[in-house]
């Protein structure tokens, strides 16, 4: 199994993935006073079924959480998704109340 090491690249408005010392993806995002905007995740092509993306979105949405300032507003497609399969982090969505596990989807 590969260790995929995550960290928050706050500098470069992102969280981080790296496989042996090589960054393999990240997940970007903006902030506002109220809201951590996902805007991107990129993995490496190469390091495509490693559980990159999932280790990601993990760790930054329980960033996120811990911090307990802001609420998630997922724009990229695969934090939405990846939110969307694991129902425990929906409260950090923008617009959901608390105790709901529904998400709108569209298409």
């Amino acid at each position: 199994m590969t260790d995929v090491v995550t960290s928050h690249n706050p500098q470069q408005s992102r969280y981080e993935a790296h496989i042996d010392g090589e960054l393999a993806g990240f997940a970007e995002y903006q902030l506002t006073d109220e809201l951590v905007v996902f805007t991107h995740t990129e993995v490496g092509d190469e390091f495509g079924g490693k559980g990159v993306g999932s280790a990601l979105a993990r760790f930054g949405l329980n960033d996120v959480r811990a911090a307990g300032e802001r609420k998630v507003m997922p724009l990229c497609p695969f934090i939405k998704g990846w939110i969307g399969k694991h129902p425990e982090y929906t409260d950090l969505v923008y617009g959901t109340t608390e105790g709901t596990t529904e998400t709108s989807t569209t298409g």
